[in-house]
């Protein structure tokens, strides 16, 4: 029999793949054209051309080890031209020591966990938020909290305040957001800093901030990322390749270490040994040799802005009451009726899939992915329309 807490997990499994799953089966039912899916952040487009060249140039290598085990942290040469790009963009000085090359983002994330949790921490997370973060912080006997989002969809620090207590060990953000689209303000940093730096003296231990940011390159309108270590010490960060170059299969990205982190020789002696035994071992090698090359490279950002723009001002005219993205491929409206799992399965009659609210802790509201085609845009863009005036009258 398997355990009661997995068990318990199967019954709360993501709502996004959920939607993934009825897509498929709908597809299936009336044809992939007629069906507009919504419902999974699968970037579509194509990988950059850098990266491709560069791919075919490292794959026809040959020799002993190219594809062997290395050190738990990764490739030396990888992780020097990250912590020079991450140098540039914070100011600070990241050397190859501050980076472990990860499965991913979330693998990232789960080394980060492991490595800072014991049994009964607290993680508070806002909501709405990527759920995976859940099964991250029970991975390692954490403790969810959630703390809430103001109602532009950026985190409440009121509220960030009032759920901090002798327990909490870590704030997760994530901005670019996912499932929102908001990219957090200059502002808002200095003030989430000032707010750990002041609970961290008064509970009497260190509260990291764990970002996560696999979206910091695609960014709309001629707004900017603001790295989080430039304004918090205690800060590791989780990237993903995932989007940025379109490898979500892939599965590379890195965790980063602020150098100014309390017991930085104890946190980087910590997340090495964890990359090796939570079971990832390393990250894929071949991908490690490709990723220093390719650093400046990106999807052309351009499409999903369009996209982003078509979609935006189609619900906005609607009536759609909607925060326009700033970043990622998501846009987050409210949901014309208070039952947002009722106004998704309403959708999904017509054949729109899109992800409710409460799969991401957020009720009233409801996910849309727009790394679709241009079609599969405007053939929802009527039914959206005919659903909102159906709840309407």
């Amino acid at each position: 029999m398997i355990s009661k807490n997995l068990k318990r997990s199967l019954a709360e499994s993501s709502w996004i793949r959920r939607m993934f799953e009825k897509g498929a089966e709908l597809k299936e039912q009336y044809g992939e054209d007629k069906v507009f899916d919504f419902s999974l952040g699968n970037p579509d487009l194509e990988s950059p051309p850098e990266f491709n060249r560069v791919l075919k140039k490292e794959a026809a290598k040959t020799g002993s080890f190219l594809h062997g085990y290395m050190a738990n942290a990764g490739y030396a040469e990888t992780r020097e031209a990250v912590a020079a790009q991450l140098s540039k963009e914070s100011n600070l000085n990241f050397e190859k020591e501050h980076i472990v090359m990860t499965v991913g983002a979330a693998g990232a994330m789960n080394v980060a966990l492991k490595s800072i949790l014991d049994p009964g921490d607290e993680v508070i997370v806002f909501k709405p938020y990527f759920v995976e973060y859940d099964f991250y912080i029970d991975n390692h006997q954490g403790v969810k909290v959630m703390a809430e989002t103001t109602d532009r969809l950026l985190p409440d620090l009121d509220s960030l305040g009032n759920q901090i207590s002798e327990k909490t060990k870590a704030v997760i953000i994530n901005s670019p957001n996912n499932p929102t689209g908001r990219v957090y303000p200059e502002e808002l940093f200095e003030q989430l800093a000032n707010i750990l730096k002041e609970k961290s003296k008064e509970i009497g231990h260190t509260i990291y901030l764990l970002a996560d940011e696999p979206y910091k390159k695609i960014i709309f309108n001629n707004h900017k990322y603001h790295s989080p270590f430039k304004y918090y010490d205690n800060t590791l960060l989780a990237y993903s390749f995932s989007k940025d170059l379109s490898l979500a299969g892939e599965r590379i990205g890195y965790l980063s270490i602020s150098p100014n982190i309390d017991d930085l020789e104890d946190m980087i002696a910590a997340t090495n040994m964890v990359n090796r035994t939570l079971g990832f071992i390393n990250a894929p090698a071949l991908m490690q040799r490709v990723i220093p090359q390719v650093l400046d490279a990106r999807v052309d950002i351009a499409t999903y802005e369009s996209r982003k723009d078509r979609i935006y001002n189609a619900l906005d005219s609607i009536g759609y009451d909607v925060v326009e993205p700033e970043g990622t491929f998501y846009i987050f409206p409210r949901s014309p009726i208070d039952d947002d799992l009722e106004f998704t399965r309403m959708l999904q009659e017509k054949l729109v899939l899109t992800t409710p609210g409460t799969g991401f802790h957020k009720p009233g509201y409801f996910r849309i992915s727009f790394c679709v085609e241009d079609k599969v845009i405007e053939g929802a863009i009527p039914i959206f329309e005919k659903v909102y005036k159906q709840v309407k009258d």
